[in-house]
């Protein structure tokens, strides 16, 4: 089963409980499956956005399980205190933490999922041995730091051979894709293997976010095609 998970970056930072809400389901109807929180430090990427405090707030604030993506230096250090502050899920950039595995283990022991992600740069097939030390694998498909950014299509090879590393380790492990998804990109990313969607402008520019999610979670699991679960 296909997940979205709205990125609060393209919401109204003034009212983000409010944002949080909107993407909740209501009635039996079924909302978002996480809310991704975009945390960035000005130094890993040149952008500055929010830290554990606003995690506790969004936490109080909705029941929507919180997907924290960190796009800062020095996750070693960091990083647990946002499972600490309500996340259920950690994600920290391959390319700026000192001891992935060890980092990932701890956030597993503090009780979230554990989670890394490839800058586009960045090729999977190193880290194929700590694939089993996570629950999910977030491939960049724009350069980390902005939202609204074109989709790159060149990601899409390597999406594939990630989830036929997944396949090959025969691993239950999330294969998350954030940057440009939307309705006119969301079926490739699917076709090519990734069963969670970051989606940012796609849902918060909509009229009606929730049904924006639906929405999307449908192209996806219709391009996924029967027998891959999320």
């Amino acid at each position: 089963m296909a997940q979205i998970n709205p990125s609060i970056l393209s919401a109204d930072f003034a009212r983000l409980a409010e944002e949080a809400r909107r993407v909740e389901g209501s009635d039996g109807v079924a909302g978002a499956d996480w809310l991704h929180v975009d945390v960035m430090d000005n130094h890993f990427v040149p952008n500055l956005t929010l830290g554990p405090p606003v995690v506790e707030s969004l936490r109080r604030a909705t029941d929507i399980p919180l997907d924290c993506h960190l796009m800062i230096e020095e996750p070693d250090r960091w990083a647990p205190g946002y499972v600490e502050a309500g996340a259920g899920s950690v994600t920290f950039h391959a390319e700026a933490a000192a001891a992935p595995v060890r980092l990932a283990r701890e956030i597993r022991a503090k009780g979230a999922r554990a989670s890394m992600a490839l800058k586009p740069a960045t090729p999977i097939e190193p880290y194929e041995d700590l694939l089993p030390e996570l629950d999910m694998l977030l491939v960049m498909t724009v350069e980390p730091g902005f939202g609204g950014q074109a989709f790159l299509d060149i990601m899409l090879p390597k999406i594939r051979r990630t989830r036929q590393l997944i396949d090959k380790h025969g691993l239950e492990m999330w294969l998350q894709v954030d940057g440009g998804v939307s309705a006119s990109t969301i079926e490739r990313c699917a076709e090519a293997g990734a069963d969670v969607f970051v989606a940012g402008s796609a849902v918060y520019g909509a009229e009606d976010p929730a049904a924006a999610v639906r929405a999307l979670r449908r192209q996806a699991e219709e391009a996924a095609g029967p027998g891959r679960e999320g």
